[in-house]
């Protein structure tokens, strides 16, 4: 049996639950011992964590876990998860935890483990905390001087301030730039190194309170976005989500350009400069159909891997890509970090509109989306979706109807208790009706609620 199909406690993107009640401080520091339990003593450990009330909650409980075990713990405090990974080998860590839950409501929090490479730690790494964690009792525990120490690193966020400006130094003088967010992580970093690189920025949605990280704000909802690049003026805006992780973009007229876009500008970017090896790049299958036409008219293969930035990333790593991402704006590139950075994806695509003089709007339109619909339903009951055969009889359906000219993605959520149903077609109306349709029969064969769009 393998690794992925014994864990229980770890999803697709670490631990998740609603906080103190599925994810609890006594899970926390129960997670820290078992961590803690296979580093050898006074190695070191860094945390840090979004905005969440319960960020502190969790950030001590585990800390309190790793010094339990007698490791060092270093806490970075509120920084964006791609910076986090990125200090975990410049602090010298032999591990790292970010405390999030990303895009999720504020009530729900996460805690993801990095591994001493600042990549997310393997499947079998996870499986064998966990099994740790099923034997408590046998863990030891440090005393006296081996205790663990617990310190704060108070130059974290301008450590990474200052290698992003040094990783992408063009000059932004003349950009006129909004920036949402979110509420959340990147309130700290994102206004700060454009204005250093020279913008003119305008900041909404960096305010966090504890409980207004992703709420009505951020990649989630760029509404609010669009309307401020496109009343106040401006050339362009992006839009984080609570950890810093993923990016949307807004072009002038406030025109949404999502992660396929941005996606298809950085591919086409690299391609330019000679630097995207085997002029590939990797997606999910989430992926919009007019992304892959897009690329093969430029001879770029395009992989595709199951939805998660962890199958995308292992893809790149097993075929020495360095290019990939989602359609939610998680995008990866390699030669910039380790995980998704959506910072660093602005600056990419800030580079190489400096570098073409385009606008955002006419590097975007080298993508034509197909007409796309997402729904996702509501259930306690995704396990069966599998063999549900009524669900797959009515996909067959709809590939019969409309063969390579549409398409259909129907897969259970990995961090939410949800269904979603993805149809493309080449109408509006077309792919309005048949999301229609297959939502309904999710519904009625595994539904426990109305499905949400």
């Amino acid at each position: 049996m393998s690794a992925r199909s014994t864990r229980r406690l770890f999803g697709t993107d670490g631990v998740r639950g609603v906080a103190n009640h599925e994810l609890t401080p006594e899970l926390a520091l129960l997670l820290g011992r078992a961590l803690g339990a296979g580093l050898a003593g006074h190695q070191k450990v860094v945390i840090g964590r979004d905005t969440r009330r319960s960020g502190p909650m969790l950030e001590n409980a585990l800390a309190a876990g790793l010094a339990s075990a007698g490791v060092d713990v270093l806490c970075v405090g509120v920084m964006p998860t791609p910076a986090i990974a990125e200090a975990v080998p410049l602090l010298g860590a032999a591990a790292g935890a970010v405390i999030s839950a990303s895009h999720n409501p504020f009530t729900d929090n996460g805690i993801k483990l990095i591994g001493p490479d600042g990549f997310k730690l393997a499947d079998a790494d996870e499986a064998e905390i966990e099994r740790r964690m099923a034997r408590a009792e046998q863990l030891a525990r440090a005393l006296g001087g081996a205790l663990g120490d617990i310190v704060d690193v108070d130059d974290a966020v301008e450590r990474y301030i200052t290698t992003l400006i040094e990783r992408f130094p063009t000059s932004l003088a003349g950009r006129s730039i909004v920036v949402d967010c979110a509420n959340g992580a990147t309130s700290v970093t994102a206004p700060e190194v454009l204005r250093r690189l020279g913008a003119r920025v305008a900041v909404i949605h960096a305010d966090p309170d504890g409980t207004n990280i992703n709420a009505a704000c951020g990649s989630t909802h760029p509404e609010g976005l669009q309307a401020a690049v496109r009343d106040g003026d401006h050339q362009m805006g992006f839009a984080f989500d609570g950890d810093g992780d993923r990016v949307l973009a807004v072009d002038h007229d406030g025109t949404l350009v999502d992660g396929d876009q941005i996606l298809a500008i950085l591919a086409l970017h690299l391609q330019r400069a000679g630097t995207l090896p085997g002029d590939a790049v990797v997606t999910t299958t989430m992926t919009n159909l007019g992304f892959r036409r897009a690329m093969a008219i430029r001879g770029i293969e395009v992989r595709w891997t199951d939805v998660g930035d962890r199958y995308v990333l292992a893809e790149m790593r097993e075929g020495g890509f360095i290019l990939g991402g989602e359609q939610s704006g998680h995008l990866i590139n390699l030669r910039s970090g380790p995980t998704g950075d959506g910072l660093a994806t602005a600056l990419m695509v800030l580079e190489a509109l400096h570098q073409t003089g385009e606008p955002l709007a006419d590097a975007a339109a080298v993508m034509q989306r197909l007409p796309q619909k997402l729904v996702g339903i509501r259930t306690s009951r995704k396990g069966e979706l599998t063999d549900a055969e009524e669900i797959w009889d009515a996909v067959r359906a709809f590939d019969a109807k409309f063969g390579e000219d549409g398409r259909v993605v129907v897969r259970a959520s990995g961090t939410e208790p949800l269904v979603r149903v993805m149809v493309e077609a080449p109408e509006s109306e077309d792919c309005e009706a048949w999301s229609a349709r297959l939502a309904n029969v999710v519904e009625r064969v595994l539904g426990d609620a109305s499905p949400q769009a």
